[in-house]
């Protein structure tokens, strides 16, 4: 082989490998609420089909505070938040192969009984943007970090500077980027008009935008794209409404109140032009369809039902089909649920109130009595393939899938296990 030919060769064989290395860290993100499109699903890879009896291999587990964050990554570190034994709340960041801690972040955090009644938190997500980190606590303390030491870049304590709506048992709405701006629900006290969706600037924390007037609740907002065009998605306290993500202002809104205003799961959204979403208490479930007309959004409902309310866990879809925990403080089955029509095509009881993650066509299933489970959901019922008992109660948190490492937590600990 000539020399020109053996560098070619050995040029195109080192392309290939950084292709599969960049393949391979794509698949190892998990950089916010709902993973990598806020929506629970990911490509996954190499997981096993069925998990040895008592479940999969233990990578590691750790004492870690109370609360309901999950858990964000990126190369190879870990990120969310827990309250201490001082009552602080604090932001950490762990070594993902051990458990071990890199760096805290801790600031006081003052609690209600209302908030104590479940559990003080905090209870929202962080988020990861390029080498910031970006975090709301239940007191609507919003700070934004250097993710790889932990240093403090800006902060915004927004019931002080902008009097937000008070946050009942806490604040729970995780931020969600778009451009070069992170945007969250603030909403406000009587006289805080105009700011029910406030967008900060990532570099220093400016605002860039505030708009509406929604009472806000406790779901958090994803990004879809409709026509060619960005749209946020809000699930506010008495609709559900989509906003220009540059402005913030109104594109198009549809009714969906609950008692106690408790919209608390997410718009669940799969790329076509239909929105799910569901909620607990004395409402349900409905799917929106979303159609351009004359240059505008227009909604229409396609079903409602009350048949499946969704409480604080989420849903998945596949194909045509919808997925879920469906109960609040009762009994609660997951259900599988036709996405066009609202039909119920089976219902299964045996998870407690569950989270779930779609992965390589299967559902990974943890339910809040610290059950997992690996099954296979379709139209005509839920496959069953390994179960076993990791955490203890109260499991709220939503499992963390990075590449073939699955990582929870519960109100003690955290743990990462290898599904592969």
């Amino acid at each position: 082989m000539s020399q020109k030919k053996h560098h070619t060769t050995l040029w195109i064989m080192a392309l290939a490998v950084c292709l599969a290395l960049g393949a391979s860290t794509v698949l190892a993100q998990w950089p916010q609420w709902g993973g990598p499109n806020r929506n629970f699903s990911v490509e996954a890879s190499g997981l096993a089909d069925k998990w040895p009896e008592g479940g999969p291999k233990k990578l590691w587990e750790r004492e870690l505070g109370d609360g309901y964050s999950t858990i964000v990554v990126q190369d190879g570190t870990l990120y969310t938040m827990y309250r201490n034994a001082d009552k602080d709340e604090v932001i950490i960041a762990l070594d993902s192969k051990s458990g071990k801690t890199l760096w805290e972040f801790k600031y006081v955090s003052a609690t209600t009984a209302e908030m104590n009644e479940f559990g003080a938190g905090p209870h929202t997500t962080p988020l990861l943007v390029g080498d910031r980190l970006f975090t709301v606590g239940v007191n609507v303390v919003l700070h934004c970090l250097d993710r790889k030491t932990g240093s403090k870049i800006w902060s915004h304590d927004l019931m002080k500077e902008m009097e937000a709506q008070e946050p009942g048992r806490g604040y729970s709405c995780s931020p969600i980027a778009y451009k070069d701006t992170i945007t969250i629900p603030v909403g406000g006290k009587e006289g805080a008009k105009g700011q029910s969706l406030v967008a900060f600037k990532q570099s220093d924390g400016a605002i860039a935008w505030k708009n509406q007037d929604f009472e806000i609740t406790h779901s958090s907002p994803i990004l879809i794209k409709l026509g060619g065009k960005d749209q946020l998605v809000v699930f506010m306290s008495k609709e559900i409404a989509g906003v220009n993500p540059e402005n913030g202002e109104l594109l198009w809104s549809h009714p969906h109140a609950t008692l106690y205003g408790a919209n608390l799961s997410n718009p669940l959204w799969a790329g076509d032009d239909l929105i799910f979403v569901s909620a607990a208490y004395d409402s349900g479930s409905r799917v929106v369809r979303l159609t351009q007309k004359d240059g505008k959004t227009v909604p229409e409902e396609l079903w409602y039902s009350k048949k499946m309310r969704i409480h604080h866990a989420n849903a998945v879809r596949i194909g045509d089909y919808l997925y879920g925990s469906s109960g609040d403080f009762g009994p609660a089955f997951f259900m599988g649920v036709n996405a066009k029509t609202g039909e119920i095509a089976w219902r299964d009881r045996n998870f407690a109130k569950s989270t779930c993650i779609l992965a390589g066509g299967k559902v990974i299933i943890l339910d809040e009595d610290g059950q997992l489970a690996l099954a296979t959901p379709t139209e005509k019922g839920l496959t069953i393939h390994s179960k076993c008992e990791v955490l203890k109660r109260t499991a709220w948190a939503a499992p963390t899938l990075a590449g073939k490492t699955l990582y929870v937590r519960d109100r003690k600990n955290i743990m990462a296990l290898d599904l592969g």
